[in-house]
Parts: C-alpha cells; sequence; structure tokens
C-alpha cells in the first residue's frame, strides 16, 4: 500500500477517515461474516485500494463500490480493468469495458450523499466494508431507516461505534444509535482489529460488526417517525427523566396514562428503556386521540 501511494504522490486525507486495512487474515474475516455466495450482491463504501473488493469479486455475483476520493478511483479503475476515464461525482456507475471486472460497478461519489440522493432497494444487498470512521454511523442509520435496507451489514468502524451498535438498556454505550439501528437489526456478532492491521494505524480502536435484518420488524411503518423523535427527545439530556423531557412533543396526560400502560415508572430516564420498550411506546403516544 506504502509503495502505491508513494508512486501516485498520494497523500492520504485524515478527514476522510483514510486508513486501510491490509492484514489479509482479517480480511477474510470480514469476508466470512458476509456469509456470501455468487448469488449476492454487496456494496462497498469507502473501497480505498480494492484489497477487500478483490475478496468480494471472488465470492459474489455483483460489487458496487463507491469512493469519494477520485484518486483512489484511479487506482482502483486500473487495478480492475476499468476505464481510465474518473466517473463524474453525481453521475450512475458505467459498466466496465470489455476484458475488465464485469461484475463491479465503480462510483465516483459521496457515499451518503449517494445514499440520500438515490434512495434504492437495498433488501437483496448485503454491506460489507471497511467504513470511512468520519461517516460511518450516519451511513449505517441512513440505511437501516431506508424502507428497503439490506439483509447483512457487516462494517468495520471505531470500536466505540461498534460498542454502541451491540449494546442493550443500561449499557453505558446505549443511546440513539444503539435505537436506530437495532429497530430493524439484530447485532449478531463482532471482533476487534488491531490499530497494526491499517495503513496508517489509526488513533482510535477498531472492530468489525455484523448485524442481521429483523425477519419480523418491531414497528409499523406509520410509528417510526415517532419512534425517532421520542428516541432522540429521551436522550437528549441523558441524566434527566424522559417523562419530562417527552412533555416537549406530548401532553402530560398522555404521557403519563402511557407510561402506567407500559409499566414504566415516571422518574425513568432512557438510558433503562428497552428497544421493545421504546417501540411499544411509539406506538402507544403515535395513536389519536379517541382511537383504540
Amino acid at each position: 500500500m506504502r509503495a502505491v501511494l508513494s508512486a501516485r504522490e498520494i497523500q492520504l486525507t485524515k478527514s476522510l477517515g483514510q486508513n486501510f486495512l491490509h492484514d489479509a487474515n482479517q480480511l477474510e474475516r470480514i469476508v466470512a461474516a458476509g456469509k456470501l455466495t455468487k448469488a449476492d450482491k454487496v456494496l462497498e463504501i469507502g473501497p480505498g485500494l480494492g484489497p477487500l473488493t478483490e475478496l468480494l469479486l471472488a465470492r459474489t455475483g455483483e460489487v458496487l463500490a463507491i469512493e469519494k476520493d477520485a484518486r483512489l478511483v484511479a487506482v482502483l479503475r486500473e487495478r480492475f480493468g476499468l476505464e481510465s476515464r474518473l466517473q463524474p461525482v453525481g453521475r450512475a456507475p458505467t459498466q466496465p469495458p470489455e476484458g475488465g471486472t464485469p461484475n463491479l460497478e465503480l462510483l465516483h461519489d459521496d457515499a451518503l450523499d449517494f445514499l440520500r440522493r438515490e434512495p434504492r432497494d437495498w433488501s437483496g444487498w448485503k454491506l460489507v466494508a471497511n467504513l470511512p470512521y468520519s461517516v460511518a454511523s450516519p451511513i449505517l442509520v441512513e440505511l437501516a431507516q431506508s424502507p428497503k435496507r439490506p439483509e447483512r451489514m457487516v462494517v468495520t468502524l471505531q470500536l466505540e461505534v461498534a460498542q454502541r451498535l451491540m449494546a442493550s438498556a443500561d449499557d453505558d454505550d446505549y443511546g440513539i444509535l444503539t435505537l436506530l439501528v437495532q429497530l430493524d437489526y439484530e447485532p449478531r456478532d463482532w471482533f476487534k482489529i488491531p490499530a497494526t492491521c491499517f495503513f496508517p494505524s489509526p488513533d482510535v480502536d477498531s472492530a468489525c460488526v455484523t448485524l442481521v435484518r429483523r425477519a419480523t420488524p418491531l414497528l409499523a411503518d406509520e410509528h417510526r417517525a415517532a419512534f425517532v423523535k421520542i428516541v432522540k427527545r429521551g436522550f437528549s439530556q441523558r441524566r434527566k427523566m424522559m417523562l419530562k423531557l417527552l412533555k416537549a412533543d406530548w401532553p402530560l396526560e398522555r404521557l403519563e396514562m402511557a407510561f402506567a400502560e407500559l409499566g414504566i415508572p415516571p422518574q425513568t430516564r432512557a438510558e433503562k428503556v428497552s428497544l421493545e420498550l421504546f417501540a411499544r411506546l411509539a406506538c402507544r403516544l403515535n395513536v389519536q386521540p379517541g382511537q383504540p
């Protein structure tokens, strides 16, 4: 990696979270967590110099890789035999020329902008990626809240973010990210990746997390906006009682009735409330007055 970057005089940009995973054993573990087959379609965000991309191409039927850095796009196009012309930001990916890599589409774009700008049906896809740490959380939330979300997400990110994704009620790491992702995904497994496995070595610890889409949704679509509002309001001041915080959005009488029906003590803080209780509270508060 150092030789490739040096030959092209590429200076990595810290703001883009450019720490490339190069350890072959860790890359294989990530691919194994994806449980990939030739029938799979895989989304990779932040392919960098392409070591994970190469493994994905060997095991899946189709890979869509999104890379923000034009310099790295040029490296990837050369590595995988794609046309040398850069794809402009915001344009749809082009098909590779004859003799290239037919099951790879490479898009030069900001992945978060792309996901927000061009909603797609990702329900038949898997996300397998070493996510840029600076945007890992919003990317996961964007995909998790998509109506057609991926069936599996295997992502490498900062250890502290991984701990939030795996957390349960009353854990120190339990919070908004936990709930917005776990509403539709079950955290299945994770493993730590040492900083020495990256180039350059990051200043933080890293981990790979596996998230699997729930077979049965915990919440109907019409209650999702209420769920998000409750979660964000409830954790806006972690040390305050959730009932008092939610008064900004719902009448106190309705809140007290809902809390009593669900067995939530009025003095409870958001960090003590389980995912399932948050979902039930959203259903209860989202019912219009007069409805059962």
